[in-house]
């Protein structure tokens, strides 16, 4: 359990911190910075992790319907599009608002995909579930304002000061929240697509002999991928609208290159990490754990962006806002965890008729054609 907790809050604090190391990139416009790490954090590093952990990725594959491939990868495109945004959004307002509002967003409309795909729960955890996205909605709408007024008090500092320089290009706070949020929803096209492939490919994983935590990695390598196409696509289009592929020749190229492949590594490893953390902490792992991941997710980037100085120049009230929307976020996660530890006693099912019925079910969106004779013989069924 201590292994599973711990994991999961370094998978929070290593994606709270994956976008500092950018703030320290020299010579590059934001289309350099962020090309390249989309190109990083989209195929390199999840080619190389995929091939260099898993056993049988190819018979993975090709044992999943086309019909669920088809499904992840039309809304991986959707959460490529959002990942996008938020790396815009962070340039707008900032590290604090910027994962605060996107991941809210993802948390809100995210925890109801599976109940639109599955279902509703039974009345008892439903009014948990609803009362924890009432907070988040809550937090997300705090946090949206914390960020206005803090653009507002950084108005009127400039507005007071006598200095003639030029003034340098503002960027709209209200314009970085709006990118956030759509944002935030687009992505959520990232939990269609586990939802709807990780249960088969959870099982033809593990018959290639994998851990049951690298589910994470065969889920995530086509989502990563298909989310980097359109990446690819936008980018390249617009170094060449803004003439920026000359940024790339620069003396920092190689330090740039480092730190964005930090930013890439550190965005990767922590789905991969939290995966880990889940399997670690049985029963209602998964649930803990992704309260835990998220609350230090959300609590870091905020520190970060008030350790590197993003809120100096907030007054009091912005920075009661802000606060104000984490304790929110971070309740409303708690309760959404809660809600999926309770346990609602089911009605009597005929073991026969469950043991006959158990196999197909596990084996929803693979391939008819694959045998698992060789699975099915060792659960008893």
């Amino acid at each position: 359990m201590a292994i599973g907790i711990v994991s999961a809050v370094i998978a929070g604090v290593m994606l709270g911190l994956y976008a500092l190391p950018g703030k320290y990139v020299k010579g590059f416009q934001e289309e350099n910075k962020w090309s390249l790490f989309f190109l990083l954090t989209m195929f390199v590093v999840p080619l190389l992790t995929t091939f260099a952990l898993m056993k049988g990725v190819g018979e993975i594959y090709s044992g999943l319907e086309t019909s669920v491939l088809i499904g992840m990868i039309v809304s991986s495109l959707f959460w490529g599009v959002g990942v996008m945004m938020w790396g815009k959004a962070i340039d707008y307002i900032g590290l604090s608002l910027g994962f605060s509002l996107f991941i809210g967003t993802v948390l809100l409309v995210g925890t109801c995909i599976p109940l639109f795909v599955s279902g509703m729960p039974p009345a008892e955890i439903a009014k948990l579930i609803f009362t924890g996205l009432g907070l988040i909605l809550l937090g997300v709408f705090l946090n949206g304002s914390a960020g206005i007024v803090r653009e507002k008090d950084e108005a009127k500092l400039e507005s007071d000061t006598k200095d003639d320089e030029a003034a340098k290009p503002h960027k709209s706070a209200s314009t970085g929240i709006a990118i956030a949020i759509i944002g935030g929803l687009l992505a959520t096209g990232f939990a269609y697509a586990n939802t709807v492939g990780a249960p088969p490919l959870s099982k033809l994983s593990e018959a290639q002999g994998n851990a049951p935590w690298m589910t994470a990695l065969a889920v995530m390598l086509p989502i990563f991928l298909s989310g980097g196409v359109i990446m690819t696509g936008y980018f390249g289009w617009q170094l060449t609208q803004k003439k920026a592929w000359g940024s790339f020749k620069t003396p920092s190229f190689g330090t740039n290159a480092l730190l964005i492949f930090v930013m890439a590594f550190f965005h990767y490893a922590a789905s991969a990490i939290f995966a880990y953390a889940a399997s670690m902490l049985g029963e209602g792992g998964d649930a803990i754990g992704y309260a835990i991941f998220n609350t230090a997710c959300v609590v870091t980037a905020i520190i970060s962006g008030l350790v590197v100085g993003e809120w100096k120049k907030a007054s009091g009230a912005a920075k009661m806002l802000l606060y104000g929307s984490l304790l929110c976020m971070v309740a409303g996660v708690l309760v959404l965890a809660y809600s999926k530890t309770i346990k609602v006693d089911a009605p009597a099912v005929d073991v026969a008729i469950e043991s006959k019925m158990l196999p197909a079910a596990e084996l929803e969106g693979v391939r008819a054609d694959i045998d698992f004779s060789h699975n099915i013989d060792r659960t008893g069924a």
